[in-house]
């Protein structure tokens, strides 16, 4: 990766949504990079107040992933409700 001022845009809540969004904002040409928080001699204490990782990209590309990201997390949301285990209490 260039020497470009990275920017923290988003805390991604898991692995999975760390690979989805890394993903598709490569697909997107946008570069990024995704800064976990686990920490070995604590054994991820802090990943349930922190989160799993940073969303960081290019300063000059933050409104662009950002909106980006927020199409992804509606998506995710969509998707969860659609799939409600409410549905089954019929």
């Amino acid at each position: 990766m260039k020497s470009e001022n990275l920017k923290k845009i988003a805390i991604a809540e898991n692995t999975f949504e760390a690979d989805l969004i890394t993903q598709t904002l490569q697909r997107e040409g946008i570069t990024c990079m995704i800064r976990p928080y686990h920490d070995t001699a604590y054994d991820g204490i802090f990943i349930p107040q922190k989160g799993w990782g940073a969303v960081m990209v290019p300063e000059a590309l933050e409104e662009k992933a950002s909106a980006i990201i927020a199409e992804i997390r509606e998506g995710l949301k969509e998707k969860k409700t659609e799939e409600s285990p409410d549905d089954l209490s019929e």
